[in-house]
């Protein structure tokens, strides 16, 4: 499993979303943690250098992933931050090994299967990857992005903010496992505080399932961001205020 370590202080896991890895989703807001804290950037199985036997995905497997790279830098509980797939990935994470986990901060995530809008949502990017890469790449970047947002970037910024959005079998057994999850059971077990953030104008996960997750943890708090579903490129600043507010 590839990952990296960066900073000092108490330890602070970022978990990234379907088809990114660590540095595309957090990289650019590394320096706003560094200071104070150790940043985990792990990439699970599926993205980046990270090699596996390419079976389907499991979100126990991808927990157990990114808690040993917080395994390796510190003895300590971690706080811990979920980026869409990566926020159920992190629910996993602190319901399995919950001595490992101080605080959560769940952000663009969901918790159940069975919506029809996502699931068609999903089945056509999924699909679209057999069809066309161009045509994959263009869907996946109009769910990603407010109108406005992404109406005013150019090409190069456009392929930094998505990381290429390339088609590859890790991100494809990623995307399948983002069909199949479901953390409604695991959501009251969670007794470490946590922050769940929505995205006002999600179109890939519609913000209502954040507030569906926020529902399920007790005592979670609550707050939502005026962004698509790609928050960390769409509004950086926001996100890190969210999380630096909570977390210190």
């Amino acid at each position: 499993m590839h990952y990296r370590i960066e900073g000092q202080g108490p330890g602070l896991l970022l978990v990234h979303g379907t088809g990114a890895t660590g540095d595309v989703n957090y990289g650019h807001l590394l320096e706003k943690f560094t200071d104070q804290r150790t940043v985990i950037l792990p990439d699970y199985a599926g993205s980046g250098d990270t090699v596996d036997d390419g079976q389907p995905l499991a979100l126990e497997q991808l927990a157990d992933q990114v808690l040993g790279a917080a395994d390796e830098a510190t003895d300590e509980p971690v706080d811990v931050v979920g980026f869409s797939l990566g926020a159920l990935i992190a629910v996993m994470a602190a319901a399995r090994r919950p001595e490992r986990v101080r605080r959560l901060v769940l952000v663009a995530g969901w918790a159940r299967n069975d919506d029809l809008r996502k699931r068609l949502g999903f089945n056509l990017w999924r699909r679209l990857a057999d069809v066309s890469p161009e045509l994959y790449s263009h869907y996946i970047s109009l769910l990603l992005f407010t109108p406005g947002f992404l109406a005013n970037l150019d090409a190069e910024a456009f392929d930094e903010a998505v990381g290429g959005a390339a088609v590859n079998e890790g991100t494809l057994r990623q995307i399948e496992l983002g069909l199949e999850a479901d953390i409604r059971k695991l959501l009251p077990r969670i007794d470490v505080p946590t922050l769940v953030v929505g995205c006002r104008h999600d179109q890939l996960v519609p913000v209502e399932h954040s507030r569906e997750v926020h529902e399920g943890i007790p005592g979670s708090a609550y707050l939502e961001i005026e962004s698509g579903h790609l928050v960390p490129a769409e509004a950086p600043d926001e996100l890190v205020a969210a999380i630096r507010n909570f977390l210190d």
